[in-house]
């Protein structure tokens, strides 16, 4: 049976999008040390201002991977999988934010982020250039039970198998979220004081809101559009809208686009109907750290120095 991939917002890029960096004046934790079981990796930020890691395949590389908390599966670039001879192919689909398309899949042999080496037995094969010339994408298939943070002031990623429940200490906010299909969802959260379904996806850009999300946004004031392009290389106009708050737990962010859009992931998470969105990397980078904890279920954000949990933090998007 041909298997189905859903990808969340990966390779989701907005055009003209522009990031909002964390706090220069920002000064890292001075508490914070990483787990010594884990592994501290090289963060860098690839051109669509999201977050890539080096991994090995069959001890070459390094390759530059996207790390992407949205996407079901580990995917790897065409260009790569024919260099590297990759021929145990099949088929299967792959759900993009605006198309669903059959592509090949591979299996990849060896494939190792710092210490850690799997064997992927199914990766989608993309166009290089629909992720923005990364050479891969770091899937849930290879995180789940782990603890993956981002920690935007040091430029770097920390991923680790995680039993020490004191790890949750350090974090101003404590989210839990609940799984789906792999996915961790934050449920309590807000927009606008409506109650809203939150994905965090660190392989998309910019923040995406689905329709019923906008259909609730009364007074909401839309500030421009702007084209999107997917992880299958289709294009999507969105229109884009400035929400006043998201709440999430005691977390509140203000003043930040939204683009809207009747997109596959949210049908394929059931989400097409009740308001849901997903938080990229846009808002995320506003954080000093942000934890993705799949084995506990836990979501954790450190605040900028100096920041209360009201504080106003605004984003732009294509300068609007």
């Amino acid at each position: 049976m041909q298997k189905t991939f859903f990808m969340a917002m990966a390779g989701a890029a907005a055009l003209a999008m522009s990031g909002a960096a964390a706090d220069p004046q920002a000064l890292a934790d001075p508490n914070f040390a990483p787990d010594p079981n884990g592994e501290t990796l090289q963060l860098d930020v690839e051109h669509f201002q999201r977050v890539t890691v080096p991994v090995q395949i069959g001890g070459t590389g390094p390759y530059r991977f996207l790390v992407d908390t949205g996407a079901q599966a580990t995917v790897i670039s065409r260009e790569l999988a024919d260099e590297l001879s990759l021929n145990d192919r099949g088929q299967a689909t792959l759900i993009g934010m605006a198309s669903r398309r059959p592509v090949e899949v591979a299996m990849i042999p060896g494939f190792s982020l710092g210490r850690r080496t799997m064997t992927i037995r199914q990766a989608p094969l993309v166009d290089r250039q629909n992720i923005g010339g990364a050479h891969g994408i770091l899937g849930l298939d290879s995180l789940q039970d782990q603890r993956v943070v981002i920690d935007f002031v040091k430029e770097e990623i920390h991923v680790t198998d995680v039993t020490d429940k004191r790890k949750n200490s350090g974090y101003e906010i404590v989210v839990q979220a609940q799984p789906k299909l792999g996915q961790l969802i934050i449920t309590d959260a807000r927009v606008n004081g409506i109650e809203t379904t939150v994905i965090i996806d660190t392989g998309s850009q910019g923040t995406i809101g689905n329709p019923a999300l906008l259909e609730t946004l009364r007074r909401t004031r839309q500030i421009g559009q702007t084209d999107l392009i997917d992880i299958n290389g289709v294009r999507m106009s969105t229109d884009v809208y400035k929400a006043g708050k998201l709440t999430v737990g005691q977390m509140q962010l203000r003043n930040f686009p939204i683009l809207f859009a009747d997109s596959p992931p949210f049908h394929a998470l059931g989400l097409s109907d009740t308001p849901a969105l997903v938080l990229g990397v846009n808002e995320l980078s506003v954080f000093r750290r942000v934890a993705i904890d799949f084995k506990d279920r836990k979501v954790m954000f450190d605040l900028p120095r100096g920041l209360g949990f009201g504080n106003l933090r605004s984003t732009t998007v294509g300068g609007f």
